[in-house]
């Protein structure tokens, strides 16, 4: 059976699939482009929007296969944590508390936390340590791309 949404529904998803372009955009110009993205079947990940975005910056979009989500382990491990870390924690009062209270985990989990994926740094702190290596190779990633070239 099929359920057809009205043209709310519609609107509605077309402004979640912006919203994911105008993220990845920021992104893009933060951190640069990936060069591929894993990400389920949600309208706003099937959208005309970011299948052109996708395809204007040479971006791969692999949908993982529907009812499959242990495909994107690294979201899956993310929703366990921000499920029992987050919202089975607190008890939310009005949504401006849901808000307040989500962000100020979203920091405390993007800004102050390691993460043993990045050598028990926090993101910021391997952030960090990577423009600082970049820096100092910079000379060496330069010769090694123009001995390659030449």
């Amino acid at each position: 059976m099929r359920i057809r949404g009205d043209a709310g529904d519609r609107g509605r998803h077309l402004v979640a699939a912006l919203r994911v372009v105008r993220v990845l955009d920021r992104l893009r110009q933060n951190r640069g482009k990936p060069i591929r993205i894993v990400i389920d079947n949600g309208t706003e990940f099937t959208s005309k929007a970011l299948d052109e975005w996708a395809y204007e910056n040479k971006v791969t979009l692999h949908f993982i296969t529907p009812g499959r989500p242990m495909e994107n382990g690294y979201i899956e491990s993310f929703h366990g944590k921000f499920r029992e870390e987050c919202l089975n924690e607190h008890w939310f009062l009005t949504p401006e508390d849901a808000r307040e209270t989500i962000e100020n985990w979203r920091i405390d989990y993007n800004q102050v936390r390691p993460h043993s994926s990045l050598g028990y740094l926090t993101p910021r702190n391997s952030q960090q340590a990577m423009q600082m290596w970049k820096v100092k190779n910079a000379s060496h990633i330069y010769t090694a791309s123009t001995a390659a070239a030449n």
